[in-house]
């Protein structure tokens, strides 16, 4: 059997058009969709940074030399306070191609993305927020040594109604 190779890597100009589809397929993300974008938002971006900003950026997910997707963060704001910039946090996110889904790719990606910010940011707390019937995602950031924390009731705007999101949360010196 082949083990899969994982990595993360900035985005190229070749990426584009996969970052575009996910802004403008519906449910090509999965229930997490929430609607049209602008697609030229994405050209923009990476003209500016190649969604590697200050305050959030993104990486393609690579298996294998394919891309399969992308992982994101951005800061997490507490109050008035950007409190990242002091050793804070971050909030994380992943989009994959559905052919890549239930494969392993995704808590490997996610485990790549928390040692790239851990190495390289001096952040004390990754977080993300999942629906609460995402139960292959909670298992995900579970095995990537995230631990549940808390059911934000309300939280999200989807398909016409008001959703629960579940929060998990990583500490630098954990796993």
């Amino acid at each position: 059997m082949n083990k899969t190779w994982v990595r993360l890597r900035p985005a190229a100009e070749s990426d584009l058009p996969m970052l575009r589809r996910f802004a403008s397929e519906p449910g090509l993300v999965g229930p997490g969709w929430s609607g049209y974008r602008d697609l030229a938002a994405v050209a923009k971006r990476y003209a500016l940074d190649g969604f590697l900003g200050e305050d959030d950026g993104r990486l393609v997910v690579d298996v294998d030399d394919t891309a399969a997707g992308y992982v994101s963060w951005q800061g997490v704001s507490n109050g008035a306070a950007r409190y990242w910039k002091a050793g804070g946090g971050w909030s994380i996110g992943i989009a994959l191609l559905p052919e890549w889904r239930g494969r392993g790719v995704g808590w490997r990606a996610q485990t790549l993305l928390c040692e790239y910010l851990f190495t390289h940011t001096p952040a004390e707390r990754i977080e993300a927020m999942t629906q609460s019937d995402n139960v292959a995602e909670h298992k995900s950031l579970q095995k990537v040594g995230f631990q549940r924390e808390a059911v934000l009731r309300s939280a999200e705007f989807r398909d016409g109604q008001w959703r629960d999101l579940v929060l998990f949360g990583r500490l630098r010196g954990e796993r």
